[in-house]
């Protein structure tokens, strides 16, 4: 069976941190075999649970903040727009790892939108999607989403990431041992029960705040919603007493068949029609290039003519993968995605200068190198 991506994606407190510590656990004890984790949040102190690959051994978030002047928010993105430059590494070090696994289970900032909307994180969810089966797990505070406010909110930002991502998702409400999410369930499958807890929850509001127009505005968005309901898995879970977290596999599975039947395909098409695009754009500046040139569209020239230059941006790796023995978490095979000498001694911005310097200096070469390519290769062109 093909590894199962699950990135678990939340807003703060929402209790992902938990659900991540249970996951492993329920995993490894009820299918006996080990998951394979993966923290993204840079700036937790931490982490219940054993992590194959952890952003913080990476990244560390402090200096960041110190040597670029950010704050909080700023620096979560920052350092994981630094750790996207270095995803082909994370997704090899999975792919190699992929028999061994059946599930990659991956933490995600608690500040939502550093993830979500940042292109950095598009790049990330993208990346293990278009390489394994993925699917978005959505964990939702169910005590605070008890008010139908505040639950449309949710459901909208969950409504919002499902488009953003186009991956399945799962809707976890978590915490059911302080309250039972049947009432949720309820809510998105009968509208009038919906329209009920509305109705209460304007005629108890002493403010008046639930009354007038934001009580037509969320019936109205209920009603837009009830089409993202039906195509919506949801499942209660409680990451402290461990209920619920079969029924989320199963749905998982499921996910995963949902992925390759449509999700993957639909990729797939968009990926060739991006391809096209870019081969038509390609050909538009060539003919533009020799309309120029005042060279005749019909004369060709070998094939090794035509070839274009290629500029390589990145060091090819060896057989270093990366791979260092574990200081804690006894069990758990740790990897680092940089490599020892791209570390930079632990931090991401010692050296900075000199690592400026190197940068543009390779910058400098490989544009001369490219030009002078394409300018010889057009000579050739127009010889022959």
């Amino acid at each position: 069976m093909a590894l199962k991506t699950v990135i678990c994606i939340g807003m703060a407190g929402s209790g992902k941190t938990t659900f991540m510590q249970r996951l492993n656990s329920h995993i490894r004890s009820n299918k006996k075999k080990t998951p394979y984790v993966i923290n993204l949040d840079p700036a937790v102190l931490k982490i219940p649970y054993g992590a194959n690959i952890d952003i913080r051994d990476s990244i560390k978030y402090k200096k960041v903040m110190e040597n670029y002047e950010l704050g909080p928010n700023g620096a979560i993105v920052t350092s994981l727009n630094l750790f996207s430059t270095k995803i082909d590494q994370v997704i090899k070090l999975v792919e190699n790892k992929k028999d061994k696994y059946d599930h990659c289970i991956i933490d995600t900032p608690g500040q939502i939108e550093c993830f979500v909307w940042s292109a950095s994180g598009s790049i990330i969810t993208e990346s293990f999607a278009s390489t394994f089966p993925t699917v978005v797990a959505y964990i939702v505070d169910t005590p605070r989403n008890s008010n139908p406010t505040t639950f449309m909110s949710n459901m909208l930002y969950a409504c919002s990431i499902l488009y953003k991502t186009k991956l399945p998702m799962v809707v976890v409400f978590n915490k059911t041992d302080v309250k039972n999410a049947d009432f949720a369930k309820e809510w998105m499958t009968d509208f009038e029960s919906f329209q009920q807890a509305i109705q209460e929850d304007q005629n108890g509001d002493e403010f008046g705040m639930g009354s007038g127009y934001m009580g037509s505005l969320i019936n109205s968005m209920s009603l837009m919603l009830e089409e993202f309901y039906s195509q919506l898995d949801i499942c209660g879970v409680s990451s402290y007493t461990g209920r619920g977290f079969d029924e989320f596999l199963d749905i998982v599975d499921k996910k995963v068949l949902e992925y390759e039947d449509f999700y993957k395909t639909e990729r797939e098409r968009i990926l060739k029609e991006k391809e096209e695009k870019e081969k038509e754009r390609k050909e538009k500046s060539l003919n533009g290039l020799m309309k120029d040139l005042k060279i005749d569209n019909n004369r060709t020239g070998t094939k090794e003519d035509n070839e274009e230059a290629e500029v390589v941006s990145d060091i090819e790796e060896g057989d270093y993968d990366g791979l260092v023995d574990r200081d804690e978490d006894e069990g758990i095979e740790r990897e680092y995605t940089f490599a020892a000498e791209d570390r930079l001694s632990g931090e991401i911005n010692d050296g900075t200068a000199d690592l400026q310097k190197r940068y543009q200096q390779a910058f400098e070469k490989t544009g001369k190198k490219a030009s002078s390519e394409t300018a010889e290769n057009i000579a050739k062109y127009i010889r022959n």
